[in-house]
Formats: C-alpha cells, sequence, structure tokens
C-alpha cells in the first residue's frame, strides 16, 4: 500500500461569534477576583472602592477602544507587543513585550499570594509560607503533567464564581436592609467620604486595575473569530463594560456593608465580611470558592507564562538552549515552569499590594502604548492617503494613553523601581539582540501557537 506523504498544514477554524468571545473574556478576568482584593482598595482609597473601579474602568474603556482599533487593523491573533511592533517599531514592540513578560512572570505570584493570604487568615496556625509553597507545588507539577483543562471547564468555573458573587450580594443587601433600611442601599459614601480624596482613590485604581488584567485576552482569538474586524472590537469593550459593571457593583455593595477602609486584615477582608454576612456555613462556602477560583488561575497563569518564555526562547529573544526546549517525556517546557514557580516563592516577602502594582506596571506600560500605536497608525495611514476618523483614533487614544500613564505613576514607589528595573534589563537585552541597536530583534511567535506546540 502506498503512503500518502502529503501534510496538510493545520489552520485556525473561524468557529467563535460574539457570546463567545465575551463569556471567554469574562472568565479569564475572573470576577471573583473584585471581592478577592477588596479590603486593599478599601484601605488604599479611605473607604472609596468603587470610585477606584469606577476610575479604572474609564482608563479600560478608552484602552479597550484602542485594542478594537487595532484589531480592525491588524485582524491577527495578536496583542499589545504585535500592535506596537507594527505601528511604532520592532524596537519599542520588544520593549511592550518585555514588560508583559513581566505580567505573565509575576501574576501567577500574585494568585498564589492572594489564595494563600486568605487560608492564612482561615488557618493561622499553619505560616503563610507554607501555603505560597503548597500552591507552587501542585500547580507546578500539575503542568509539568501536561493537565489539559477543556474549555468547559472555564464555563464551570464562571458559573461557580457568578453563584458565588450573586449570593454575597444578595446576603449583603439582606445585610444592609436589616441593620439601615431599604434607604441604606442608596449612599454616596461608597464613592467618596470624609477619609477619600482624589489622591486616594488614583492610588486605588491604579491598583484596581489588576482585577481587569485579561480583558484584552479575545484579540489572541481573532483568527478563530466570525468576523472578527466586527466582532473583536466589540467583545473587548463589551468586557471591559461588563466586567467594570460587576467590580463597581459588587465593591459598593460591600463597602455599605462595611464603610470605610479600616480592617483587621485587609487582605483577607472579604473572607470576614462573608462571615459577616452568611455565617459559617457560607463563610466555608465563600473560601472555597475564592481559593478554587485562585487556584485554577494561577494553573493557567503559570503555563501561560511558560509558553510565552518558551516562545521567546525557541525564537532566540532569549537563550534557546534554556528556554526554547521541552521535556521528551512530558512534552512540557519543565525548565520554564520551575522558573516560574521559583519566582513566585518571591511572593513570601511581598505583601498583596506591592505585588499587584507590581505587575500593573507592566500592564500599564503595555496599555500607554497600545494607545499610542493607534495614534502612529493614524498617522501612517493619512499619509498613504487613507482617511481615518480623528477622534477615533486620536482623541480618544490620546486621552487613554494620558489616563493609564497617569494611573501607572500612581503605583507603589517599590513597584515602580523594580518596574523600571525589570525595563533597563530589557534594554540590555535588547541592546545584545539587536547588535547595539543596529538590527531588528527577532520577532516573538504568538503565545497561543507556542502553547498548541508546547502542550501537544
Amino acid at each position: 500500500m502506498l503512503k500518502d506523504n502529503h501534510v496538510t498544514t493545520p489552520t485556525l477554524t473561524r468557529t467563535l461569534k460574539l457570546p463567545s468571545l465575551v463569556l471567554f473574556g469574562l472568565a479569564y478576568l475572573t470576577p471573583l477576583i473584585v471581592l478577592a482584593i477588596f479590603g486593599l482598595i478599601a484601605e488604599t482609597t479611605g473607604g472609596a472602592a468603587p470610585s477606584a473601579y469606577l476610575v479604572a474602568m474609564v482608563a479600560m474603556l478608552f484602552t479597550a477602544h484602542s485594542y478594537g482599533r487595532m484589531a480592525v487593523a491588524y485582524p491577527v491573533a495578536g496583542s499589545a507587543y504585535t500592535y506596537v511592533r507594527r505601528s511604532i517599531d520592532p524596537r519599542v514592540g520588544f520593549l511592550v513585550g518585555w514588560a508583559i513578560l513581566l505580567d505573565y512572570l509575576f501574576l501567577p505570584m500574585v494568585i498564589w499570594l492572594i489564595g494563600s493570604s486568605y487560608l492564612n487568615a482561615q488557618f493561622p496556625g499553619v505560616p503563610m509560607w507554607l501555603w505560597i509553597v503548597a500552591f507552587i507545588l501542585v500547580t507546578t507539577v500539575l503542568n509539568i503533567l501536561g493537565i489539559k483543562v477543556a474549555d468547559k471547564a472555564n464555563y464551570v468555573l464562571m458559573a461557580f464564581q457568578l453563584l458565588v458573587i450573586v449570593i454575597f450580594v444578595a446576603l449583603a443587601i439582606g445585610n444592609v436592609v436589616s441593620t439601615s433600611g431599604a434607604g441604606g442601599l442608596a449612599s454616596t459614601e461608597p464613592f467618596f467620604n470624609g477619609t477619600s480624596s482624589f489622591a486616594t482613590v488614583s492610588a486605588g485604581a491604579a491598583i484596581a486595575a489588576y482585577s481587569f488584567l485579561g480583558f484584552d485576552a479575545v484579540t489572541t482569538l481573532t483568527e478563530e473569530t466570525v468576523d472578527p474586524r466586527r466582532n473583536v472590537p466589540r467583545a473587548i469593550m463589551l468586557i471591559a463594560l461588563i466586567g467594570g459593571g460587576i467590580f463597581v457593583a459588587v465593591s459598593y455593595i460591600t463597602q455599605l456593608v462595611h464603610p470605610g477602609g479600616v480592617f483587621e486584615d485587609s487582605a483577607s477582608a472579604a473572607s470576614a465580611i462573608a462571615l459577616q454576612i452568611g455565617g459559617q456555613l457560607f463563610g466555608a462556602v465563600f473560601l472555597a470558592g475564592l481559593v478554587v477560583a485562585q487556584f485554577a488561575s494561577g494553573l493557567a497563569a503559570q503555563a501561560s507564562a511558560s509558553r510565552l518564555v518558551y516562545a521567546m526562547g525557541r525564537d532566540s529573544v532569549l537563550p534557546k538552549a534554556v528556554f526554547g526546549r521541552l521535556n521528551a517525556k512530558f512534552h512540557t517546557p519543565v525548565v520554564n515552569l520551575v522558573v516560574t514557580g521559583i519566582v513566585g516563592l518571591i511572593a513570601i516577602f511581598l505583601d498583596v499590594a506591592t505585588s499587584t502594582s507590581f505587575i500593573n506596571f507592566g500592564a500599564f506600560t503595555a496599555f500607554t502604548l497600545v494607545n499610542v500605536s493607534v495614534v502612529f497608525h493614524y498617522v501612517r495611514r493619512r499619509r498613504a492617503g487613507e482617511q481615518l476618523n480623528f477622534a477615533s483614533y486620536v482623541v480618544v487614544p490620546a486621552v487613554g494613553a494620558l489616563v493609564c500613564a497617569y494611573l501607572l505613576s500612581q503605583l507603589d514607589s517599590n513597584a515602580i523601581t523594580l518596574g523600571l528595573s525589570w525595563l533597563a534589563l530589557g534594554i540590555v537585552v535588547l541592546a545584545l539582540i539587536t547588535r547595539g541597536f543596529r538590527a531588528a530583534p527577532p520577532e516573538m511567535t504568538t503565545t497561543e501557537k507556542a502553547t498548541v506546540e508546547a502542550a501537544a
């Protein structure tokens, strides 16, 4: 029998429509995160958590608009790295990719730290570092073994999170009504009060942006989306709007239950509030929901980080011999997973506020430059004779860039120092791989393609 040696190159299939994109983006956001870091936001703002989320949402909506414009201009699986590289300059694009790498590498650390904070509050006899190590060991081993979570698991997790949030909000409303009457549900105190100010709300918004990380993830599904020029921009806006609406509403009702920003332990404040409004049973359910959400999120975040590092290693952006290899037995980037786990150990020495601010440095850097890239795209297309809407391609992105740059400046001083140090290291790496900035840096393969190849 003759063998057919013809190999058909697989291609991505366009099957995703707008509802699927929005659901994917919301699942990526992990809606329960609004309660996981509520205490931190309320403490930073002086009891004005919903205002912080409102400001962060406005910043994200401007940026979502810019992502939408870029998705129309470049309807391929992309990211901030791709948009900046193509619109501004490959070297600037590399630095944006380097800033995104900061998010990918340290996001698992923050997730593990938040989960450990809640477990430590519930079981104070167990040292915090032990919970962190346990999270890292379990997720690293599972990722090394190449565990694959079906898409349906995302929907189940999403449904469970929403159920916990709905029950929490219902119990919170009941608590407010029983103590202050129905009139207590309408108040301006959660938005602005005697202990809050523009400065505290801005600082809180800079941290609250952590809850929005991943709202742009649907841009990576562009090549699998039906009518991407229409559906991807809409999905990005809807995700930022719906996610932001959930965050503002939930933080508002939670702030009514606990006015002000003083907590016995701000890192696990929502768990104490859940116990207050729902008793021991709901307190246990709430803790379980948080831990499961953080575990699943950490598993996915570590897998994504390892695949991005693998893609950069395979493309010689990072040393290929170390980072660009897969384990022969498990077909996963074991070295990269271990490195991500080691980075996660830094959580032992950090608090939630500093760690979230740290990764927000990379996010705001990328968001700012995506907004700027839209303006550059406008200028280039105008020179080519194409007429684009000035407000949509210049005014809105410019405002978005200014807002994101301002929020970047409001981050924790330690986070800014660490972030600038990371960028400085990126400049050194860029100089080395471009022979003193004379050549264009290697182009990184998309994380999604790397993930498929690494997990195969």
